[in-house]
């Protein structure tokens, strides 16, 4: 079965290169010192733990994401993709989507209290895609690469960049996809007269 990936709506591509609008989304997040390798291992075991029924299960509410619920009171949430993690040496972010329907109300309750449910409000995001193992050097060109990006277009970064993984580990590295991931200011809405005299909502880009 393929794996679940939210949606989005690309406004820009560029080869490689895209612009995209997603909507509110649910992460599962956790924060992790060491290296980046290290990091990254450490927190992907945290947040498999979560979805893989290091939970209990919230009582009288209706589920609205695909769960499984046990005997034990705990729950298998579905794995998506892609897992992301953000940060430096100091302290890695690293986030597990949840999928389409979750909602902070109906997710269970993680038992691991450095497992932290967010709401995210709607994104834009400009992403360069590449494939390999991701290393730092391979992130470093690439994040590099998607800044020229936006700068030639004059989008406004609001945050720094994240690392984006869509494959397991025992993926082969040229089949691997990678993304990093630049947040961007979204498009505004404001409102101007019609021919006819109507006021209607125009969106407009922050380039």
């Amino acid at each position: 079965m393929a794996t679940e990936e939210p949606p989005f709506k690309a406004s820009l591509q560029e080869g490689a290169f895209e612009v995209r609008d997603y909507p509110a989304l649910v992460v599962a997040e956790v924060t992790v010192g060491g290296d980046r390798g290290a990091a990254s291992y450490a927190g992907f075991r945290l947040l498999a733990g979560y979805i893989f029924g290091g939970n209990t299960r919230r009582q009288s509410i209706a589920m609205t994401a695909p769960v499984v619920q046990s005997a034990s009171g705990s729950e298998t949430i579905a794995m998506t993709a892609p897992v992301l993690q953000s940060g430096n040496s100091g302290a890695w972010s690293m986030r597990f989507i949840m999928p389409v329907g979750s909602t902070l109300e109906s997710l269970p309750v993680p038992n691991d209290q450095r497992v932290h449910l967010l709401a995210l409000p709607p994104t834009r995001q400009a992403v360069v895609r590449f494939s390999g193992l991701a290393n730092e050097g391979d992130i470093v060109k690439k994040t590099a690469e998607l800044m020229a990006f936006v700068a030639a277009h004059q989008l406004p970064v609001t945050g720094p960049a994240s690392l984006a993984r869509y494959n397991p580990p025992w993926t082969l590295w040229f089949l691997r996809r990678n993304e990093v991931m630049l947040p961007l200011a979204l498009a505004t809405e404001t409102s101007r007269p019609s021919a006819d005299g109507v006021t209607t909502p125009v969106e407009q880009s922050n380039r």
